[in-house]
């Protein structure tokens, strides 16, 4: 092994020791359970705040349906269906407050998670670091809305500008290619924002990417493996009856966590060297 062989090792021994001496999978666990608890109130935030587009609320579970597990999409398809059947105009006036806190709690953990990344205690005040989640909560919202109308409208808009030159077919094809990169660049914005504003450290945009690409890449492989694996290889309705949806959604929120906690961890063992001059 050469000497550039050798710094790398001792880089992935110093990153592994990291990943065990802060507990990522007690963290990803705990993410995973707060995820649970946020996502629904997410959910019930966005479809509130998105009565009068004219989209189905089908259609509003588009990035979900692209990743998650079939066993975890119509447990949460279900949920939807019911909320939105026995909707009222309560959701609209003070409980949104509630459901809006409760669906920054999933934040509000990512937060606390970054904070151990980088060994740094929370200075900031509750009602700042309370602040900072529902904005982010907010800003998910907005970006996930995005995510549903750009590949909506955009197919549409396309199919109608191509039909005039008689190239609707050959734009379906070329558009079904370009909405997985569509889905991953905002799923890329949504975990630079993440990594850059949620830790109490002043970081420059740029030096969260080498995270926020991992963990863009490795949540869009993580997701479509465990897919895979339900459908084609275990079925863990047929082991575990109706309690196995739980458990697929479970595995699916905890390596989403693990993804993102890691994807924390590689910024802050950078930033780490890079203060150091390594």
């Amino acid at each position: 092994m050469g000497k550039a062989g050798e710094v790398r090792f001792s880089l992935i021994k110093l990153f592994w020791h990291r990943i065990e001496e802060d507990d990522i999978n007690g963290l990803s666990a705990q993410l995973a359970y707060f995820f649970l608890l946020s996502l629904f109130p997410l959910l019930i935030v966005l479809f509130t705040l998105l009565p009068y587009i004219p989209i189905p609320h089908e259609d509003m579970l588009y990035l979900i349906k692209r990743f998650a597990p079939d066993e975890a999409l119509d447990l949460i398809e279900k949920n939807v269906n019911y909320i939105m059947s026995n909707r009222n105009s309560g959701l609209l006036s003070f409980g949104i407050i509630g459901t809006i806190f409760a669906a920054s709690n999933g934040i509000d953990a990512i937060v606390r998670a970054f904070n151990k990344a980088y060994d740094v205690k929370e200075t900031r005040s509750f009602i700042v670091v309370r602040g900072m989640d529902i904005l982010l909560t907010f800003g998910m919202i907005l970006v996930l809305i995005l995510a549903i109308v750009i590949p909506i409208f955009g197919r549409e808009i396309g199919v109608f500008l191509f039909s005039l030159l008689g190239y609707s077919s050959q734009f379906l094809k070329l558009w079904n290619a370009l909405s997985w990169l569509v889905n991953a660049i905002i799923l890329l914005l949504i975990f630079t924002g993440l990594y850059w504003i949620a830790p109490n450290v002043k970081l420059r945009c740029k030096s969260v990417f080498p995270g926020a690409i991992f963990a863009t890449i490795g949540w869009i492989i993580s997701s479509l493996g465990l897919s895979f694996y339900v459908r084609k290889i275990n079925d863990f309705s047929f082991m575990y009856g109706s309690i196995g949806t739980i458990i697929v959604l479970m595995t699916w929120l905890y390596l989403s966590a693990y993804i993102i906690v890691i994807g924390g961890e590689i910024n802050a063992f950078y930033s780490e060297k890079n203060r150091k001059g390594c």
